[in-house]
C-alpha cells in the first residue's frame, strides 16, 4: 500500500524545476455562485514560450466538472493525466482557451478552493486550490491579470467581493445580481480570491504619503462590526509603518478584509482581499484577551505586509515559500517592536519570538519533518507551511538585518523590489540584492557561505568557552559549531553565524571591547562573524575574569553551550542589560534545577534552593524592570521546550518535577505574590497597550501562583477572590486569567465557574473556543484532564467540521498537554489515531498539521516509544489515507 500511496503522490523536487512552456497573459472569469452547484467559466489568454520545444498544454484541476472545451471558439480534443487535462499542443503560438465546469461548495469540506462556510461562499487557493475551482496552470510562476464577474442571489450572497478594484456592479433578473472587479497586477492562482455572503463592512477611508486616497474595509458578519475596530486600525497602522519604514505604499484604490469562521490557516493575502479566520479580526474587550488583541494587530501586519513581499514579488516555485514567508514574519516582528515602543517592551516581544520559534521549529529540526529552510523535495506542499519556513526563515532574514545593519537592509529591500517588481523569483534572488546593496559588509563577503542556512536542515549547536590570562591581560573567546545529521543530510559544512556580544564584570559593569589588533575599544557591545567550524577571538585590555553575554538578542537560530555556571547566570539575570539574555539567565537556572531532579533517583525530593528563590524574589521585586518581562522570567521553561532538550523523556516524571517547582516557587514568595497581585492591578480604561498587557499578565500569574498554593493547603481565600474576579472582571483578560487560575490548580470552584462562563458566552464562537481550550491544557493530574477532554468531546458545542474548535480541543491535548497526552495506558495515542482517521477523511490538511503531534517519538522514554509506534504504524495502515496525512506518517516511520 505504501509504494500505491507514493506512486499516487509522487515525489516533487527542487532540482527538477522548469519553467512553463505556456503562459496565461490574462484571464475573464465568470462565476455564477450557488452553494449546491456553481457555474465557473474561464477565458484564457494563452502564449507559448517558443523557446521551449513544442509540447501539449498541461493544466491542473481536481473534482472539477468539465463541460466544455474551446480554442479560438472551436471543440478541441483532451485527455485527462494525472490529474491534469491536457490539450494536445495547439498551432497557433497565442490562442484563446475557453473552458466550463462546475463545482459544488457545499461539498468542500477540505476548506481548499471554493467552499461553504456558514451561509456564505468563500475560497482559499494557496497553496494548490485554485485547481480546485477551474482548469489553470495553478503554479506559482505563471503570474496572470485577472477579471472577474461574479453572478448570484442578491438575497443570499448581497456581498460579492474578488481582487483588486470594482469595476461595476449592479442589478439582474430573477432577483440575482453581478460585481466585476479588476486586478491590474499580474499574480499566480494562489492569490486569487472570491467572496459571496451576507456581510457588513468597517470603511475607512485613507491618505498614504503621496495624497492617493484609499477605501479600506473590513467586513464581517452581522452582529460583529463592534469587534472590528482593532482590526482597522493595526492595518492603518500597517500601511502607516510599511512607507515609512521601506518606503513601500498599497497600490490599489481598496484594500478588503474578510472573515471567516471555517478557514485551515490564520489569514490569507489574496491581492487585495485578504481572507482571516475570525480569530484573527474579531475583537473588543469583553470577548478578546490581550493575546488575541496582539495576534490580531500582528497577523494583519503579515498579510498586508505581503502585498509587497509575498505578491508584488512572488515565489518562483514552491521551495521558495520562504522568500516571502521568512520575509514577512521578519516584517510582521519588526513592525510589533517598533509598535512596542520602549526597549524593554521590544524585548519582551523577541523574547516572545524566540519562545516561539525553539518550541515550535527545533523540535521539528530534531525530527523527521526536518527539513531545510528552502526544501529540496515534497509530496504535499501543504505540509511545508512549517515553523522551519515561516520562523527559522524569518530568523535567516534577521541575521542578514544583523550583518548589513538597519539602514542597509533598506538599501538591499529597494534593490530587491527595483530589479525584481512583478516577478517570481527565488531566495537567492532576495540574498543577491541584500549582499549587492551592502558590497562591504560580512553578508557580501560571504554570501555563498551564509546560503547555506537556505540548504542545510538542523539547528547548530554552538559551544562557546572563555580563559582569561591575567598576566596578558586577554580574554578569548572560542566559538566550535556542529549540525548534527538530519533525514537525508548526515555531514554539514560550517555556517556563518553572528554572535553578539557584551562582557559584564562580576558587579554587573559592562566592559569597554577592544580585540587584539584594533586601536581602540568600540563600545560594550558587538558582532562577531563566525565563518568556520572552529574560530578564535582574543580581547585585550581585559584587567578582571568576565562573564560573557553570549547570543545577544538571540543573534543566530542555533544552541548555544557557553559553560556557565549558575554563579555566571545569577550575574547575568542580575545585571545584563540585553532584555533577551537577562531573560535566558533565569531559563537556564530554571531548567538546570528540573535537569538535575529529573537525573536524580524517582524517591528523591525535589528541592527548590534558596538562591534560586532568591533571585526570583529579588526580580519581582524590582521596581526598574516593566511587569511583562518580569511575568516571562517567573514562568518556568515549558514541559515542551525542556523535552527537546533531553534523552529519553519520560513526560510524566518531567511534569511532576516542574509541577513540584512551581508549587515551591508559589509557596516561598507567597507574600511576594500577594503582592505583586495587588500593584498590578489597571484602574483605568481597558487598553490592549503594551503597558496595560504587562500588569495583567504579570497580576493573573501571581493570581494563578495564589490560587495553587491555596488549593494545596485548603486555603479559601484565593480560591474565593479568583472567583469573584472572574464574575467581576471588565475584559476577558482578566475574567479568563482568573478562570485559568481555578481550573490549573483544580479548584472546586473551577466547576461553577466554567459552567457560568459557558452561559455567558454560548453564543460567541470564539470565546467558546477558549472554554474548550483553558480545560484541555490544564495541568494533569490522576488523569483528570484526559477523562474531561473525552466528555468535551461529547459536548453539543464541539464539532471537528469547524479547524479552530478542533484546534482548540484535540490539538490542545496533543500539541500543548504531554502530560495528559501521554500516557502510561497509551490510551492517549490511540485517542490521538482515531481522531487523525477522523479528521482526515474530512479535511486532509487539518489532519496532517494533528498528525504532527508525535513527530518526536523516538525521543520518548519506553513503554512510551513503543506505544507511540504503533499508534503510528495503526495509522499508516489504513488504505485510503490522504496524501498530506500519508507524508507525514510515512517521515514519521522512516529509519
Amino acid at each position: 500500500m505504501m509504494l500505491l500511496r507514493e506512486a499516487l503522490a509522487p515525489m516533487v523536487r527542487r532540482q527538477d524545476y522548469s519553467a512553463p512552456a505556456y503562459r496565461i497573459r490574462a484571464v475573464e472569469l465568470t462565476f455564477d455562485l450557488d452553494a449546491a452547484k456553481t457555474i465557473v467559466g474561464s477565458r484564457l489568454s494563452v502564449e507559448r514560450d517558443t523557446a521551449l520545444p513544442v509540447q501539449p498544454l498541461r493544466l491542473d484541476g481536481e473534482d472539477l466538472n468539465l463541460l466544455r472545451v474551446l480554442v479560438d471558439g472551436q471543440s478541441v480534443s483532451f485527455r485527462h493525466e494525472n490529474g491534469q487535462l491536457v490539450i494536445d499542443a495547439p498551432a497557433a503560438e497565442a490562442f484563446t482557451l475557453e473552458i466550463r465546469n462546475t463545482i459544488a461548495p457545499e461539498k468542500n469540506t477540505q476548506l481548499s478552493g471554493l467552499y461553504a462556510s456558514g451561509s456564505g461562499l468563500f475560497t482559499q487557493c494557496e497553496a494548490e486550490g485554485f485547481r480546485r475551482i477551474t482548469y489553470f496552470l495553478d503554479r506559482p510562476d505563471v503570474m496572470t491579470v485577472f477579471t472577474v464577474t461574479l453572478r448570484a442571489d442578491k438575497k443570499k450572497y448581497p456581498v460579492l467581493l474578488s481582487n483588486g478594484n470594482l469595476l461595476e456592479q449592479g442589478e439582474l433578473a430573477n432577483g440575482k445580481h453581478f460585481a466585476k472587479w479588476h486586478d491590474p497586477f499580474p499574480k499566480p492562482a494562489y492569490l486569487f480570491a472570491v467572496v459571496a455572503a451576507d456581510l457588513v463592512a468597517r470603511e475607512q477611508r485613507v491618505l498614504s504619503r503621496s495624497g492617493k486616497e484609499h477605501l479600506l474595509q473590513v467586513y464581517v458578519k452581522r452582529g460583529d462590526l463592534d469587534k472590528t475596530e482593532h482590526a482597522m486600525n493595526s492595518l492603518i497602522a500597517s500601511m502607516v509603518w510599511d512607507e515609512a519604514r521601506f518606503g513601500l505604499a498599497l497600490d490599489l484604490e481598496r484594500f478588503m478584509i474578510v472573515a471567516v469562521p471555517d478557514f485551515n490557516m490564520g489569514a490569507m493575502e489574496n491581492k487585495g482581499l485578504n481572507l482571516f479566520n475570525t480569530k484573527f479580526v474579531l475583537a473588543n474587550a469583553a470577548t478578546a484577551t490581550d493575546v488575541d488583541f496582539d495576534g490580531i494587530e500582528s497577523v494583519v501586519a503579515h498579510e498586508y505586509f505581503h502585498n509587497w513581499t509575498g505578491n508584488r514579488v512572488t515565489c518562483r516555485d514552491w521551495f521558495q515559500l520562504s522568500l516571502k514567508e521568512g520575509l514577512t514574519v521578519f516584517r510582521d516582528q519588526e513592525f510589533s517592536m517598533d509598535m512596542a515602543g520602549s526597549p524593554s517592551a521590544r524585548g519582551v516581544r523577541r523574547i516572545g519570538d524566540v519562545r516561539v520559534l525553539r518550541e515550535r521549529q527545533f523540535p521539528e529540526d530534531a525530527g523527521p519533518m526536518a527539513h531545510p529552510v528552502r526544501p529540496d523535495a515534497y509530496q504535499a506542499i501543504d505540509n511545508f507551511y512549517t515553523a522551519t519556513v515561516y520562523e527559522k526563515g524569518s530568523e535567516v532574514v534577521r541575521m542578514m538585518h544583523t550583518l548589513v545593519g538597519r539602514e542597509g537592509f533598506a538599501a538591499g529591500m529597494k534593490l530587491y523590489f527595483a530589479r525584481h517588481d512583478g516577478q517570481a523569483v527565488t531566495c537567492d534572488d532576495f540574498a543577491q540584492a541584500m549582499a549587492d546593496a551592502n558590497p562591504d559588509s560580512a553578508l557580501a563577503a560571504n554570501l555563498e557561505l551564509f546560503k547555506r542556512w537556505y540548504a542545510q536542515a538542523g539547528t547548530p549547536r554552538l559551544q562557546a568557552r572563555g580563559v582569561w590570562d591575567a598576566e596578558a591581560r586577554t580574554w578569548t573567546l572560542t566559538l566550535a559549531q556542529h549540525n548534527p545529521p538530519s533525514p537525508g543530510q548526515a555531514d554539514k559544512l560550517p555556517q556563518l553565524i553572528p554572535v553578539a556580544l557584551g562582557l559584564l564584570k562580576r558587579d554587573g559593569t559592562a566592559l569597554p571591547l577592544q580585540l587584539a589588533g584594533e586601536a581602540e575599544a568600540g563600545g560594550t557591545e558587538r558582532v562577531l562573524v563566525m565563518t568556520e567550524a572552529t574560530q578564535s577571538f582574543t580581547f585585550v585590555n581585559v584587567d578582571a575574569e568576565v562573564v560573557p553575554s553570549l547570543l545577544r538578542g538571540f543573534s543566530a537560530p542555533v544552541v548555544l553551550d557557553d559553560g556557565l555556571s549558575d554563579a555566571d547566570l545569577l550575574v547575568l539575570l542580575a545585571h545584563d542589560t540585553d532584555a533577551f539574555n537577562r531573560w535566558e539567565a533565569g531559563q537556564r537556572l530554571a531548567a538546570n534545577r528540573i535537569r538535575a531532579a529529573l537525573a536524580a533517583p524517582v524517591e528523591a525530593p525535589v528541592v527548590l534552593d534558596d538562591a534560586f528563590i532568591a533571585a526570583m524574589r529579588a526580580l519581582l521585586r524590582d521596581a526598574s524592570l516593566d511587569a511583562a518581562f518580569k511575568e516571562l522570567v517567573l514562568t518556568l521553561p515549558s514541559e515542551i521546550y525542556l523535552a527537546d532538550q533531553i534523552e529519553g523523556i519520560d513526560p510524566q516524571r518531567l511534569h511532576a518535577v516542574r509541577e513540584s517547582l512551581i508549587d515551591q516557587l508559589a509557596a516561598a514568595l507567597h507574600a511576594d505574590w500577594a503582592w505583586a497581585f495587588e500593584a498590578h492591578q489597571v484602574k483605568v480604561g481597558y487598553k490592549p497597550d503594551a503597558w496595560q498587557t504587562g500588569q495583567r499578565a504579570l497580576a493573573n500569574l501571581a493570581l494563578a501562583m495564589l490560587v495553587r498554593h491555596a488549593v494545596a493547603t485548603g486555603d479559601p481565600l484565593w480560591p474565593g477572590k479568583a472567583y469573584q474576579r472572574f464574575k467581576d472582571a471588565s475584559n476577558m483578560t482578566d475574567r479568563l486569567g482568573a478562570l485559568e487560575a481555578l481550573v490549573n490548580a483544580h479548584a472546586e470552584l473551577a466547576e461553577p465557574a466554567l459552567a457560568r462562563f459557558h452561559a455567558q458566552f454560548k453564543g460567541e464562537a470564539l470565546v467558546l473556543d477558549k472554554w474548550f481550550m483553558l480545560q484541555a491544557r490544564a495541568p494533569e493530574r490522576d488523569g483528570r484532564v484526559f477523562a474531561r477532554i473525552q466528555q468535551l468531546l461529547q459536548h453539543p458545542d464541539f464539532t471537528l467540521g469547524n479547524p479552530n474548535r478542533a484546534r482548540a480541543l484535540l490539538f490542545s491535548l496533543t500539541h500543548f498537554n504531554p502530560a495528559a497526552f501521554h500516557r502510561l495506558d497509551a490510551a492517549g495515542y490511540a485517542f490521538w489515531a482515531d481522531k487523525v482517521l477522523a479528521l482526515d477523511t474530512a479535511n486532509p490538511q487539518l489532519a496532517s498539521r494533528y498528525a504532527r503531534a508525535l513527530d518526536r517519538w523516538r525521543n520518548l522514554a519506553e513503554p512510551y516509544r513503543s506505544a507511540a509506534r504503533e499508534a503510528i504504524a495503526r495509522v499508516a495502515a489504513k488504505p485510503d489515507l490522504s496524501g498530506d496525512t500519508h507524508e507525514i506518517i510515512q517521515r514519521a516511520l522512516a529509519d
